[in-house]
């Protein structure tokens, strides 16, 4: 194993992205499609906050009334805004830092995922899922 292995080299760099100009609904489908749980919102390159499917389920009746998406989870995503939901300025991470430096924050700071940012541009995202896989190959 490297000591110093890049989050550049598991990081997920084909990422799905909303900006605030999208709706709830818009990220609740690319939640439900690509089957991911974390999607950060940008401005044209430059990351301004993340959206979580945690945070969609906060706001919705999703988990109460199963798994088909209710009249009123509509109403809710109508009524609020990604700006509104999404996590500002969330803590980032460099393609140049390490593992460690990621599966350390993950673990202080209860995060699942971290925006990978290269000169304020989104180059990719790391989540708790790459960081679990890298260890099974290396296993």
């Amino acid at each position: 194993m490297k000591k110093r292995e890049k989050v550049e080299n598991v990081m997920t760099k084909d990422v799905h992205t909303v900006n605030i100009t999208h709706s709830l609904k818009e990220a609740n489908e690319l939640f439900n499609k690509h089957h991911i749980r974390h999607i950060p919102v940008v401005s044209g390159d430059k990351l301004i906050g993340i959206l979580s499917q945690t945070d969609i389920l906060r706001i919705s009746f999703g988990n109460t009334f199963g798994d088909e998406q209710s009249g009123s989870d509509e109403a809710i995503f109508d009524m609020l805004s990604i700006n509104q939901v999404m996590k500002h300025s969330p803590e980032t991470l460099s393609p140049e830092d390490t593992i460690k430096d990621a599966a350390e924050i993950f673990s202080k700071r209860e995060f699942h995922a971290l925006p990978v940012v290269q000169n304020e541009k989104l180059v990719g995202i790391i989540t708790t899922t790459d960081i679990i896989n890298y260890f099974i190959e290396l296993y």
